[in-house]
């Protein structure tokens, strides 16, 4: 059997992984379609329409201004899985090399993690208002803050993969050998951290998603005309008492993305962790 084959069956063995799995790659697959799939203008507004219950028309019903919710949503899961993605991709690159430099270099280990915990000591929601207040509210200001926001949980995780990785003997035998530290790090040490960055990227995903929501429903993330989930609750949230529908569908959006990404992050750490796999 292809090996490929058989890490998927493995990892799909479980059916709520599956349907994670699944929906999210309905998500991916209809945010990057929604150009070709409808040429509608998420934006644009019909008065007369305004706060239209769900219909045949309208299938998420309109928002105050009679912009069809659906539609929103749709786009909108381009810019959440955008800011989702570039943040869980900035956080595990910036992380691992903190995390390769604090746990093989003695020296680096004391400073590097006092700033880790000093970051760390501050909750996400807090440290990310805070940057975005210094950077100021822009799309990629938002990726830019909560990549450093998530860097330090990177960084914890692969600092302490290698200080085990780092003594054991196959390392030993490279220096040795010559092997220089660079090499080392990149040919011996990196390929071992695979599994606990990969399941760092699947929860940092969810975590960004959740974030910049949380920011922009307190009005200091991205700003309201670019529709993400969390500015379409943001937006609408004086009207959910008439209108339950222009908050219900896009936390619903962000509810089960960010769940099928934990789901997902846990299928992979149960496949790649020999423990647990034995353990199930």
């Amino acid at each position: 059997m292809n090996p490929t084959w058989k890490i998927l069956r493995r990892l799909f063995a479980r059916r709520v992984v599956l349907a994670a799995t699944l929906l999210l790659l309905a998500v991916v697959v209809v945010a990057v379609l929604v150009p070709w799939l409808s040429s509608a203008d998420p934006s644009a507004m019909d008065i007369s329409a305004r706060l239209h219950k769900p219909s045949g028309e309208h299938w998420a019903g309109t928002d105050e201004l009679g912009r069809d919710v659906a539609l929103r949503i749709v786009h909108g899961a381009r810019y959440s899985l955008l800011i989702g993605g570039v943040t869980s991709v900035g956080a595990v690159l910036l992380g691992t090399l903190l995390g390769l430099l604090a746990g093989y270099f003695r020296r680096l280990d004391a400073p590097l993690m006092r700033l880790v915990d000093a970051m760390m000591s501050f909750p996400d929601i807090l440290l990310g208002i805070a940057l975005v207040a210094i950077l100021g509210p822009s799309l990629w200001n938002v990726v830019l803050a909560l990549v450093i926001v998530y860097t330090p949980r990177v960084a914890r995780v692969v600092r302490a993969a290698t200080l085990v990785l780092r003594e054991l003997l196959f390392v030993d035998a490279a220096r040795a050998l010559g092997v220089r530290t660079p090499w080392i790090l990149w040919r011996h040490i990196l390929p071992n951290l695979a599994s606990p960055i990969l399941v760092q990227l699947t929860f940092i995903f969810a975590y960004a998603i959740l974030c910049e929501a949380g920011l922009s429903f307190l009005g200091v993330g991205v700003p309201p005309e670019i529709p993400t989930w969390g500015t379409m609750i943001a937006g609408s949230l004086d009207y959910a008492d008439r209108a339950l529908w222009v908050i219900l569908y896009p936390g619903l959006a962000i509810v089960l993305t960010a769940l099928s990404l934990q789901i997902l992050g846990d299928g992979v750490r149960d496949l790649l962790d020999p423990k647990l796999r034995k353990a199930a």
